[in-house]
């Protein structure tokens, strides 16, 4: 295949791409070639080939994605935790369960259907 019929083959994928990306939120990609009477084995190929001009478009503008960028520095944010008013302080528990190298401490005042779960839960563990 010659360049012009790949640029023309590329623009034509990169549309129907586009407008499978557009689809009703409740339609799966898979439903959306079906309905189009579309290969999936060509459309998956086709992405792969519009993502990477998309991404070998921004590594030339200099608009290089940050986890891809050649310098990386490590950036900490400080998030802030401040004490609610409303909530209460932390009670010595009123059961300790351990199972299969895990700890779960349950206070007194758990609702049954939590306590409950968590049973079910740890005894299937």
């Amino acid at each position: 295949m010659d360049k012009t019929t790949h640029e023309i083959r590329l623009a034509n994928w990169k549309h129907l791409i586009e407008q499978c990306s557009s689809r009703p939120k409740d339609q799966t990609a898979k439903q959306w070639i079906e309905e189009h009477n579309i290969s999936e084995k060509q459309y998956y190929y086709w992405l792969r080939k519009v993502r990477a001009r998309a991404y070998g478009e921004m590594g030339s503008q200099g608009l290089m994605a940050p986890a891809m960028s050649k310098e990386s520095e490590t950036v900490f944010a400080e998030i802030p935790c401040r004490r609610e008013e409303n909530m209460t302080p932390l009670k010595a528990p009123a059961a300790v369960i351990h199972k299969s190298g895990a700890t779960i401490a349950v206070s007194g005042d758990i609702p049954e259907r939590i306590l409950s779960q968590i049973m079910k839960e740890v005894l299937h563990a």
